[in-house]
């Protein structure tokens, strides 16, 4: 007898990207993602909007990633959402389609933690880390250094006290008058200055643990003591001196886990992945030393609904389901 093959439907809203995924005995068939332009005229995610574009996405991404992965709703094995953290609004819309499609189907349910299913989006290509891993998790909400044992199990053994870093990218560019999503284009600016024109502080702080608010902070000033037309002049040399401060106060404290931990094997996740200096030094580092280094492909790095799929299969294999009376969380903790 053929065992019948794991097919899940997974869906991603938690933020302001709209997305659907299938994978089919933990290989990705489809991948898609709608963004939601609307923001960009705000300088950032306004969520009353973001749930309302959700609700027009979803039916037409669904369809789009079904119909690219050659699959039909009865052939799947279970529904995957995102149930947080996240934008309460956003999340609703995800669990609400999930839900109702789930039980119209009479097949389970399984709710995704997001940020699990950004650490475990290293394992949707080759190649792929051995457990236990040290993973530094860096996005708009959340900067974490997460010490991975399995697909179900995570230890954080440092985290941000207050913003994350990249809500400090995005705060940076917002100053600079650069627009919304900002990390991308500080990067891009960043590629083309010096690192080392201009020096901000990097606070020391207890632990493996992470603080971005001071440098926030001393952005801002600088940025009002040297005036509009300075920064328009030398905005390269700017872009890439707090890209270059960032990057140091992430590299310096996962330096030190890893030699507490005494692993070589490290990772990154999240959105800020995908940021070219953080990658570039990460690779330079790992020569120093002796690490070997998993960085998920750019489309596994911001939010999409593969790495919810992924996520999701392991939990299908583990028979760990999710009640239909379950609620989405916005402040979902890592564990939960």
């Amino acid at each position: 007898m053929i065992d019948k093959p794991i097919i899940i439907l997974a869906i991603e809203s938690s933020c302001d990207e709209t997305s659907a995924s299938v994978i089919v005995d933990g290989i990705v068939k489809s991948n898609i993602v709608a963004g939601q332009e609307v923001h960009s005229i705000y300088g950032g995610v306004v969520p009353e909007y973001a749930s309302r574009a959700h609700q027009l996405h979803i039916v037409p991404v669904i369809h789009q990633s079904l119909s690219e992965a050659g699959v039909t709703q009865d052939q799947l094995s279970a529904i995957a959402y995102t149930k947080g953290p996240g934008l309460l609004g956003a999340l609703l819309v995800g669990h609400s389609f999930a839900k109702g499609m789930a039980m119209g189907l009479g097949i389970p349910l399984i709710g995704v933690n997001h940020m699990q299913a950004h650490i475990l989006a290293h394992f949707i290509d080759e190649p792929k880390p051995e457990f236990p891993f040290l993973c530094l998790t860096v996005s708009g909400g959340h900067t974490q250094l997460v010490w991975v044992k399995s697909v179900l199990e995570f230890e954080i053994i440092g985290e941000t006290n207050d913003d994350a870093v990249g809500e400090a990218f995005d705060k940076a560019a917002k100053t600079l008058g650069l627009g919304y999503p900002g990390g991308p284009l500080v990067d891009k600016y960043a590629k083309l200055g010096n690192p080392k024109a201009y020096k901000f502080p990097i606070p020391e702080v207890e632990d493996f643990n992470f603080s971005f608010s001071g440098i926030k902070t001393a952005f801002l000033y600088f940025a009002r003591e040297k005036g509009p037309e300075f920064i328009q002049e030398n905005i390269a040399d700017v872009c890439a001196s707090v890209q270059y401060t960032l990057v140091e106060m992430l590299m310096k404290k996962l330096i030190k886990a890893a030699k507490h931990l005494n692993t070589k094997q490290i990772a990154i996740a999240g959105g800020v992945s995908a940021n070219s200096g953080l990658r570039t030094r990460l690779q330079v580092e790992a020569q120093k030393q002796g690490w070997q280094v998993f960085i998920p492909a750019f489309e596994y790095c911001t939010d999409n609904a593969a790495m919810v799929a992924i996520t999701a299969h392991f939990l299908y294999q583990n028979k760990q389901f999710s009640s239909l009376h379950d609620s989405p969380m916005p402040r979902l903790h890592l564990n939960s």
